[in-house]
C-alpha cells in the first residue's frame, strides 16, 4: 500500500493533530510501523488513553486500502510532509498539516501567493476592493488564496480568474463537499487554474468549528494576508492573526469610521497593520512587482558544466549535500555555492537536514531542453 495511505489514516483520528503525529514519527520511525503498534506502544509514545481508543477504533473500523482507493479514484492528489511538493511555505511555518487533500495542481509559481480574506456579507465598496486587488496581483503573477467563502471570498478567486491568474481556495470541508453549494462552479474553474485543498479528509462536512482552524493554511501559504472587510469576531481576523504568528505582512483596507464592516480593518491598522490605499501598495511593499524577472532567472537553464552534472547527480530522493560531494567530487564550498543557484533557479530545493532533491517539473523541462538541443 502506498505509505502516504497510513498518513490519511491518522489524519481520521479525532485527537491526533501536527504534534501529536510528529512524536509518532519520531518515535516509531514512519507512518506504516505507527500505525501497525499495538495500543501499549501508544501509550509509550506519550499518546493519552483516550486517543489511543480513538486511534483504535479508527484503525478497526476503517479500511484503509478501500478508503485509499476512493481518494485516488475521485482525483484527489495527496501530499505529506515527506513529499517534495508540498508547499514550501506553508513547510515553514509551525504545526503545518501533516496531509493535504488536494484537486487541481500546486505549482513552483505559487511560492508568490497573497491572501485575501473579509466578510461574507461584503459591500460594494469591499467588492471592488476585492476585485481591484486580486486583478492586480494576478496580472502580475501572484497567486491569490481565499477561503472560496461567499463575499470577499468569491469576489476574489473570480476576479483572479477574470484576470488570467492563478488562485488556490482552502476549505473547511472536504475537497469532495464544495462549501458553499452555490460556488461549485467557481471551483471548478479554481481547480482548471490552481487548485481547491484542504486538510480535512474527503468526506467531512463543512462544520462551522472547521473554518477557523483552516485560516492557518490560508495564511500560511502566502507572503501576506489582506483583510478587505470584517467585523471584529470575523474569521478573517482570525488569519490575520495566524499570519502575524507566522511572520507573515498583514495589510488592511482602511474604511469608514462608521462602518461595522470596516471595524475590523481599522483596529488592524491601528495596531500595526499596512493600510492598503491601493491594490500596488502589495507589490511595492514586498518587492513583488520583479516577480516576473525573477522568475525569468529561475528557469534559466544551466549551461555551466559544474551545474548540470549536480543535477545529474540529484534526484527526488533527498541526498545529503556530504554525498553530494562525494559523489561528484567536487569540494563542499563548490557543491554549497552552485547548490544555491540551482535554488534560484528553480531546479533544486532543500528539503532540510542540508538535504536537497531535483525539481521534478524544471528537471524535465531542462532536460527536455539538452535532448533537443
Amino acid at each position: 500500500m502506498d505509505p502516504r495511505a497510513y498518513w490519511v489514516g491518522f489524519n481520521r483520528v479525532k485527537g491526533i493533530g501536527a504534534v501529536r503525529f510528529r512524536a509518532l514519527l519520531d518515535f516509531f520511525g514512519s507512518a506504516e510501523l505507527a500505525w501497525q503498534a499495538p495500543a501499549e506502544a501508544y501509550l509509550e509514545a506519550g499518546l493519552s488513553a483516550k486517543i489511543v481508543e480513538n486511534l483504535l477504533n479508527t484503525r478497526q473500523s476503517l479500511d484503509l486500502q478501500t478508503y485509499w482507493e476512493k481518494i485516488q479514484a475521485a482525483g484527489i492528489a495527496v501530499l505529506t510532509w515527506d513529499d517534495v511538493e508540498y508547499p514550501r511555505r506553508l513547510r515553514e511555518v509551525d504545526q503545518s498539516p501533516p496531509v493535504l487533500y488536494l484537486r487541481g495542481e500546486l505549482t513552483l509559481a505559487d511560492e508568490w501567493a497573497v491572501a485575501i480574506v473579509g466578510t461574507r456579507g461584503v459591500s460594494a465598496y469591499g467588492r471592488q476592493a476585492a476585485q481591484d486587488l486580486a486583478a492586480c496581483l494576478a496580472q502580475n503573477g501572484i497567486t491569490v488564496v481565499s477561503g472560496l467563502a461567499r463575499g470577499v471570498d468569491g469576489e476574489a478567486h473570480h476576479a483572479a480568474l477574470e484576470a488570467g491568474g492563478r488562485t488556490l481556495a482552502v476549505l473547511g470541508c472536504g475537497v469532495d463537499r464544495i462549501y458553499p453549494p452555490e460556488h461549485r462552479k467557481l471551483a471548478e474553474r479554481v481547480i482548471r487554474s490552481g487548485a481547491v485543498l484542504s486538510d480535512y479528509a474527503p468526506g467531512t462536512e463543512p462544520e462551522s468549528s472547521n473554518f477557523p482552524p483552516r485560516n492557518r493554511i490560508i495564511s500560511g501559504l502566502s507572503l501576506a494576508t489582506v483583510v478587505i472587510e470584517a467585523g471584529t469576531t470575523s474569521g478573517a481576523l482570525i488569519t490575520a492573526t495566524f499570519a502575524v504568528e507566522q511572520g507573515r505582512e498583514v495589510f488592511a483596507v482602511p474604511g469608514s469610521i462608521y462602518s461595522p464592516l470596516s471595524k475590523g480593518p481599522n483596529q488592524l491598522i491601528q495596531q500595526g497593520a499596512r493600510p492598503l490605499l491601493r491594490p500596488e501598495d502589495v507589490l511595492d511593499a514586498l518587492n513583488l512587482k520583479q516577480v516576473q524577472e525573477y522568475r525569468a532567472v529561475r528557469i534559466q537553464m544551466p549551461e555551466d558544466p559544474v551545474e548540470s552534472g549536480l543535477l545529474r547527480t540529484l534526484d527526488q530522493e533527498p541526498l545529503h549535500i556530504d554525498e553530494i560531494s562525494a559523489r561528484s567530487g567536487l569540494p563542499i564550498a563548490q557543491v554549497s555555492a552552485t547548490l544555491t543557484l540551482l535554488e534560484l533557479k528553480g531546479l533544486v530545493r532543500q528539503v532540510g537536514g542540508m538535504n536537497y532533491v531535483a525539481v521534478r517539473e524544471r528537471l524535465s523541462t531542462y532536460q527536455a531542453g539538452r535532448d533537443g538541443s
